[in-house]
């Protein structure tokens, strides 16, 4: 009888006490953590990374931009990783180096390439300038070192905050579809595809969504869907994270009451991409266009379409997250990949090649954007010295090797895009995320998919591809849509070969995840020549007027507006890249309550804009707008303007704040 007792004295220990003297539950499986962090880069003349278009530069903030990132830790083996889903164009290895730097210094081997997981959204209105591949600073001008620093500080801060956010949680699994918020922008090539009949209208249109709970309360949730992040088109200069943006802020600040400069903690909404290389936003087919032709309301409409989905997903039938928290990388030289004739369409062992930009890439995307025109004529532009590391001609055995594509530039040889790329599993509970540092097709994705769930043994719905992962390499198509040729082809940097060559090796990665074992390291990759070329000025002085003060009010509101009318006011302001005012503010809408003024709007809010325009040659204007949206209070408001100002005596850099005269709102 003792011993009994002691036994279920023994069992009941570990166990954690619900209500009442006989209610008991299991402990919560994992410790999670989330964090969010602002990654935006310099508001005015930094170019813009996604469209490749020289004359794209920074001129002001639709909306910040934001690193999202979750901590899983397994209790029962304290294995641990750290995901992350930033409101960016792509991932590069500067980024994955600078963040692991950080974290490393602050947690030693806590973090590592192993287990930190690095995604971009896609967002094509964010700065650029934060990779050190040459070919992907071309439309910057350069390196822009206050991109990058910006990025990786972040991004680390999201995770850092993440980390100090560990608490006993419990992490849920629920799928569904999204019929309405993409379509297939190169059904040409998808159609040469003999296993396009899995997907019946073109689209990939699984939704899948991890819920995460700390203690019984919903903390964050990351909702997987594939499409574009470019309802924004190539005419925008306002830094925007996009429709997969506007879905977070949603979910987060209209619904959750998410503040994002209150420093506290609160839901946390990402919106990452899967195998989204044919999926476009832009249901008509050309940018901008579908479902309305309105570019700003476009991103608005498909960015709710996702938010609504997750949540039905969120709050509908879920399957427990159960089982480990594991981990699989290592980098793979993509150019020399020997691959098996069991990968082929043909059944022959085949090859990869050295990069090679086709000149389908330079055309672009006619349903996103173009891409680069007059490439050739640049290598005798003023830009001279950005293009002649790229004016090489393509060896014979290369243009062999990349049949059929139209070689034009040996980008890898010359290491302006990465040919060495990390390839990566992570395992949380039965979910899998194939961290692939490229745009993948969706018929390539379901490939993949295939290869790493049989090796596995797991249903392919629990197989994703996470794209724009660790590092970038541009486009991943399927044999038949590399035959193709369209921009998706084209821009496929190794050849007919490559997914075949991903298939391979992420399936070798599983086979490792699966019996336990490892892989060796694989080579390591160098930094690339031509990384600190910047043709890109820097701010030299700021000036203004003689009868002027910096934040003095140029053109004021009106006295009065009804719900729905713009508020606009002009201000007297300095360079944006003075100070990026990240985790803060260029403007605020304040509102008059009890005497004092309190923020209800800031540059990170939907409502609001913030435009930055150079006058002459020193003085700069900042434009700010307020769409009065329909909810808010009837009462006393005003716009404020933070900016900063460098002397051109000393160098010196000087904070100002200005203010409108109050106005009502009723």
């Amino acid at each position: 009888m003792r011993t009994a007792v002691m036994t279920v004295v023994a069992a009941l220990a570990g166990a954690a006490l619900v209500s009442g003297p006989f209610a008991w539950a299991e402990p919560e499986p994992y410790l999670v953590g989330r964090g969010i962090s602002d990654v935006t880069g310099p508001a005015a003349e930094n170019g813009m990374m996604g469209y490749s278009k020289f004359d794209q530069k920074t001129t002001g903030i639709a909306q910040r931009l934001r690193s999202r990132a979750y901590v899983v830790v397994d209790r029962a083996t304290n294995k641990r990783v750290a995901y992350v889903n930033a409101d960016l164009a792509m991932i590069f290895r500067a980024v994955q180096e600078g963040v692991l730097g950080k974290l490393q210094a602050r947690y030693g081997n806590t973090y590592t390439r192993e287990n930190l997981l690095l995604s971009a959204t896609h967002t094509h209105s964010g700065p650029g300038g934060y990779s050190h591949n040459l070919a992907y600073n071309l439309s910057i001008l350069g390196m822009q070192p206050q991109a990058l620093e910006a990025v990786v500080d972040g991004i680390t801060e999201s995770i850092v905050e993440a980390h100090e956010d560990l608490k006993p949680g419990s992490i849920s699994l629920g799928f569904g579809e999204l019929t309405n918020a993409s379509v297939n922008r190169s059904r040409v090539a998808f159609d040469r595809n003999p296993d396009k009949g899995f997907f019946p209208q073109g689209i990939d249109p699984q939704m899948t969504v991890l819920k995460f709970k700390q203690s019984g309360d919903d903390v964050g949730a990351i909702s997987w869907f594939a499409t574009h992040n470019t309802s924004v088109t190539n005419a925008n200069t306002l830094i925007s994270p996009d429709n997969k943006g506007y879905a977070a802020y949603q979910w987060e600040h209209d619904e959750k009451g998410v503040r994002y400069l209150d420093n506290t903690a609160g839901f946390v909404a990402a919106f990452p991409n899967t195998n989204a290389g044919d999926m476009s936003p832009n249901l008509n087919l050309k940018p901008g266009s579908g479902p309305t032709e309105n570019e700003w309301e476009n991103t608005r409409i498909i960015g709710e379409r996702q938010n609504r989905k997750a949540q039905e997903i969120y709050n509908g039938p879920q399957q427990t997250v159960s089982g480990g928290v594991d981990y699989r990388m290592r980098f793979v030289d993509m150019s020399t990949v020997q691959v098996e004739g069991r990968f082929t369409p043909n059944g022959q062992p085949g090859t990869t090649c050295s990069g090679v930009v086709g000149a389908s890439t330079i055309a672009g995307s006619v349903e996103d954007g173009p891409a680069i025109p007059g490439f050739s004529e640049g290598m005798q532009s003023p830009l001279k010295k950005l293009f002649e590391p790229l004016n090489i001609e393509v060896p014979e055995w290369l243009k062999s090797c990349q049949y059929p594509k139209a070689s034009l530039v040996p980008t890898g040889l010359v290491a302006a895009t990465p040919n060495v790329l990390p390839l990566q599993i992570v395992r949380i509970g039965q979910l899998h995320l194939v961290a692939v540092p490229g745009e993948v097709t969706i018929t390539a994705g379901l490939r993949i998919r295939r290869t790493v769930a049989g090796e596995l043994g797991v249903p392919v719905q629990n197989v994703l591809i996470q794209g724009y992962a660790n590092d970038y390499s541009q486009y991943v198509t399927t044999p038949e849509e590399y035959d193709s040729q369209q921009y998706e082809g084209g821009s496929t940097l190794f050849g007919r070969n490559t997914t075949p060559a991903y298939q391979q090796e992420f399936g070798k990665l599983a086979a490792s995840m699966k019996n336990g074992t490892t892989l060796p390291a694989g080579p390591t990759p160098g930094k690339p020549p031509f990384t600190d070329i910047n043709l890109q000025t820097g701010v030299v002085l700021d000036d203004k007027p003689a009868d002027k003060k910096y934040g003095d009010v140029l053109a004021a509101p009106k006295p009065s507006y009804t719900r729905g009318e713009t508020v606009t006011a002009v201000f007297v302001t300095g360079h944006p890249k003075n100070n990026l005012h990240r985790n803060h503010t260029f403007l605020e809408v304040q509102r008059q309550v009890n005497g004092q003024w309190t923020r209800v709007a800031d540059d990170g809010d939907w409502s609001t804009r913030y435009r930055w325009e150079r006058v002459g040659v020193a003085f700069s204007n900042a434009t700010i707008t307020w769409q009065i949206p329909a909810d808010t209070p009837a009462g006393t408001y005003r716009i404020v303007h933070h900016g900063d100002e460098k002397s051109g005596w000393t160098g010196k850099i000087t904070g100002f704040t200005g203010a409108t005269a109050p106005f009502a709102v009723g």
